[in-house]
């Protein structure tokens, strides 16, 4: 008779924004004449750049032509993007990444679930607390992660780096030396940053120990600050070291059409074994890639027109960040991010956990938000809003946030 993975049981009820999407809908049906703003989940609401959309139409049009047609995607993913991605996103920052270490996928969180598969099953996973939960996710599936504590909100075999107010939300490095580190910067929950210095001591912190860093850029498009590295590969000796994850999906407005990419540098080495060919294997086996349309999509992004109408959009959510966090600290809330991020991280009021937060705007305010211990135990009394709703909305939440008794 056939068997289960075990591991898949281990994970704690659901996913957590199922649980808010469950929550959002017993609500809806017992209030439907109420309007809802939804500063949840971190979903864009303006539509893809007119740009973008002429190369879609473009690419449709060719693939309705003998001589145009196209079928399978390599296994790389198309020069063509490949290239213009190694040379505007890495090269002109002075980051020596070539086009055949970058991979193209169908999106940053199925390459962040994925890429945990080209590791032994008794690494050790360090992750940032509070973070994106798939990390964990994906891990406690492979069988890494231990046992989980409901009381501690822990895994027994993950090592937590604490991301909190009292250190400015940069973790320290831990006391057991960690196989894998997650960092993701700009971070999702909280909207904070590492300085390059601080970066540069983190990729110094992996080449001494033998750790490989897994770095999320999937919000870099969002950092306004000079000394905020848009990439791991700004810092030296991050080619020997790191594994970066991008996405499409928040910076060109890609969440419905899907597509991200994945930097393995060849420089990076277990023993004599290269990941980049690691990692290689596993894509032409598990191809998650994404269709020749889409890539089209995604090279109109780096065109001079595309990049000036995404800017402008990215320019549009910033706005909307800062409306909440300013709104925010005029009511009297403690908050962060919203400055090199589309988030903004709260702290809830006294005496107050993160889904009893939750609930309490729902039903007091309309106003829908993601808690904070959702994304770790760390984040517990905290609370994410996200500035990708529409600009009318984010006003509309930030009146109704200052009426709250």
């Amino acid at each position: 008779m056939y068997k289960i993975n075990e591991n898949y049981q281990k994970l704690p009820g659901s996913y957590l924004f199922s649980t808010i999407a469950q929550k959002v809908a017993a609500y809806t049906k017992a209030h439907p004449d109420k309007n809802l703003i939804r500063l949840g989940i971190g979903d864009v609401t303006l539509p893809v750049a007119p740009a973008v959309i002429r190369a879609l139409h473009q690419a449709v049009d060719e693939m309705g032509q003998a001589e145009t047609f196209r079928g399978y995607a390599p296994d790389l993913g198309y020069e063509f993007l490949r290239s213009v991605i190694a040379e505007q996103d890495y090269k002109a920052r002075g980051c020596e990444i070539n086009a055949d270490e970058i991979f193209i996928s169908d999106g940053a969180k199925s390459d962040s679930g994925n890429i945990q598969e080209i590791f032994g099953s008794d690494c050790t996973v360090a992750v940032t607390d509070p973070v994106y939960p798939v990390y964990i996710d994906s891990n406690v599936m492979a069988g890494r992660c231990g046992t989980f504590d409901p009381d501690t909100g822990r895994w027994s075999r993950v090592i937590y780096l604490p991301c909190v107010a009292e250190n400015g939300f940069v973790p320290e490095f831990p006391k057991e030396t960690p196989d894998i580190i997650y960092l993701c910067l700009p971070n999702n929950p909280t909207g904070t940053t590492f300085t390059k210095s601080q970066l540069q001591e983190w990729v110094d912190y992996a080449n001494r120990n033998g750790s490989v860093i897994i770095y999320d850029a999937a919000y870099e498009a969002y950092i306004s600050q000079e000394d905020v590295p848009r990439s791991v590969y700004e810092c030296e000796g991050a080619t020997a070291c790191a594994i970066e994850i991008r996405s499409f999906s928040k910076n060109a407005g890609f969440t419905g059409v899907r597509l991200g990419f994945t930097v393995v540098p060849k420089k990076l080495l277990c023993g004599d074994v290269s990941l980049h060919g690691m990692w290689a294997r596993r894509h032409g086996t598990k191809y998650n890639g994404a269709p020749y349309i889409i890539q089209r999509a995604g090279e109109a992004v780096y065109s001079e027109e595309g990049r000036s109408q995404i800017t402008g959009q990215v320019a549009y959510y910033m706005k909307n960040a800062a409306v909440i966090r300013k709104g925010l600290q005029s009511a009297g809330y403690e908050v962060y991010g919203g400055i090199n991020a589309p988030y903004i991280w709260l702290k809830t009021p006294e005496g107050m956990g993160s889904w009893e937060f939750f609930d309490y705007l729902l039903e007091n305010a309309g106003v829908v938000g993601t808690p904070g211990c959702g994304f770790g135990p760390c984040g517990e009394g905290y609370f994410r809003l996200t500035a990708f709703g529409s600009y009318e909305n984010t006003v509309k939440a930030l009146e109704r946030l200052k009426m709250l008794p």
